[in-house]
């Protein structure tokens, strides 16, 4: 029998959660009505946080906040040099924090600090990546329309902007819209989860540090319903910028236009690591257990289907699964734990679902399966179905926890058409010394990003985004600033008027 997880309590559970106040036009300020969100650690059960909780009322406040910031304050006016400047400074301003933001991270959401420190570190390099792009975006010019005409493209910001941004990387993905959105000379209104603000609170705070003006950046807890849905439906938003489920981005679109607004989705992910009997198979066992377990699987870019070769599958499901052993599950503050806590009672059980309607299907659970006993939050164990087909929910559907499904194949093709036998394309990873194989399958499939012979590698310069129901747009790489922009189109003409409509 496995013996319960001892779970040490940190410090913190001895004091008062940390306040967050709504950040609303340069002040941190209470909700209107008093309301608040308290947060308990899924990793030690214990209240962290406590927010104050926004409602519509909120929105419009901090909408307004937003929009007067763009329509006669500086921030847009500024030139691109100066922008930069802010951003950069707040970048040193985050580093020199690292270690509390990633703190706040682990508490919040369960992740491990090792893994929180590494994500705290990437969104530095981003914030660095977004002030460069400040000072290269430009438009275009066509002096070739004829002598008397002057064509030229400006790109302009596109105003405010509504940023949604999810629980499981909550400093890192709010990193991969925000710093590109103030590049651009946007002002935005930011809703972190109700579940992990906590961070996103600090990088106000240090926002205003570096020196942005008030009302460019505005922060709001609170639930979907109460502010989500209001911030995306906003007569006064120009764009949102959501990440999260593909069934709440559905919802989202649909509320977004009734304005017609511009949208930015980033979605979710059922991606196919993909090897063949000719790879480093050590390397992509490894890769397999990495892509499969990193962040408890609530992650989506998550390799969560394993789609093998059927001339190594027995032995290769065999070396994953003894590396799956050696997987580190229990306290996220702890710097040797490698899968951490589940982000909710009700998640953790909508996971269990998964894995009972696979066995119901026929699948085998030939690893984990369980809830794992703790003397606090909430675990589960590293789980691996075999015997899947992917007609069956295991293998086409989100799960968003530690499981890996794995699938056979017989040749290229047939791996490329399992792989895009799901509604979601947004990653995938071959394993193969053949570069055949690996050009057939990376044409083949249909993801926005493909990874060969490594798995879940992220740069700032590299766009990352999805295909079908993973998603519409790019984030991070060169033209992510554009993506904030609007192009306007002026025409000069000099002489006389040549062409006469009535002579």
């Amino acid at each position: 029998m496995t013996a319960a997880l001892t779970i040490a309590l940190p410090p913190e559970a001895d004091r008062d959660p940390a306040s967050y106040k709504l950040l609303i036009g340069g002040r941190f300020v209470d909700a209107a009505d008093g309301g608040v969100i308290e947060r308990a650690s899924p990793g030690h059960g214990f209240v962290v946080s406590r927010y104050a909780r926004a409602t519509e009322k909120e929105v419009d406040t901090a909408v307004e906040a937003a929009r007067r910031a763009f329509e006669t304050g500086p921030w847009p006016r500024m030139k691109a040099s100066e922008r930069a400047s802010v951003l950069l400074k707040a970048a040193e301003l985050i580093e020199m924090r690292l270690e509390e933001i990633a703190r706040l991270d682990v508490l919040e959401s369960g992740k491990p600090i090792a893994q929180a420190r590494g994500e705290i570190a990437g969104a530095v390099d981003i914030w660095r990546y977004a002030a460069a792009l400040a000072r290269t975006l430009h438009g275009e010019s066509y002096a070739n329309l004829g002598e008397a005409m002057l064509g030229v493209v400006v790109r302009e910001p596109i105003g405010v902007v509504g940023i949604v941004t999810p629980w499981n990387f909550p400093f890192l993905i709010v990193s991969q819209k925000l710093p590109f959105a103030l590049a651009a000379g946007c002002t935005a209104v930011v809703k972190p989860s109700e579940m992990t603000s906590a961070s996103t609170f600090v990088l106000g705070e240090i926002l205003l540090s570096a020196g942005l003006p008030e009302g460019v950046v505005n922060v709001l807890a609170g639930t979907g319903e109460e502010v989500g849905a209001p911030l995306t439906r906003h007569p006064g938003v120009d764009m949102v910028s959501f990440t999260g489920s593909t069934r709440v981005g559905k919802l989202t679109m649909a509320a977004a236009s009734t304005s017609l607004k511009k949208v930015a989705m980033e979605l979710g992910g059922k991606n196919g690591q993909i090897v063949f009997p000719d790879a480093d198979l050590e390397a992509a066992a490894d890769a397999a257990v990495f892509g499969g377990f990193f962040n408890a699987g609530e992650c989506c870019n998550a390799g969560s289907r394993l789609i093998v070769h059927e001339a190594i599958a027995e032995d290769f499901l065999a070396e994953v699964g003894r590396l799956t052993d050696r997987v580190t599950v229990g306290d996220p503050l702890d710097e040797g734990t490698k899968v951490g806590a589940i982000i909710s009672a009700a998640h953790a059980q909508k996971i269990r679902d998964y894995l009972d309607g696979a066995a119901s299907d026929g699948a085998r659970i030939v690893r984990g399966g369980k809830a794992l006993s703790a003397s606090a939050g909430e675990y589960l164990a590293p789980t691996i179905v075999a015997g899947a087909s992917s007609t069956m929910a295991i293998a086409r559907e989100e799960v968003f926890g530690p499981v890996l499904t794995v699938l056979a194949f017989r040749d290229a093709q047939e791996a490329v058409r399992i792989a895009n036998d799901t509604n979601y394309g947004l990653s995938a990873g071959i394993w193969s010394s053949n570069m055949d194989n690996c050009l057939t399958v990376a044409r083949g499939v249909r993801t926005g990003t493909v990874w060969v012979n490594t798995f879940m590698d992220g740069f700032p310069e590299l766009p990352f985004g999805g295909y079908r129901q993973s998603g519409l747009g790019r984030e991070l790489g060169l033209r992510a600033v554009e993506d904030y922009t609007e192009e306007k189109t002026i025409q000069f003409h000099k002489g006389p008027r040549t062409n006469w409509w009535l002579g």
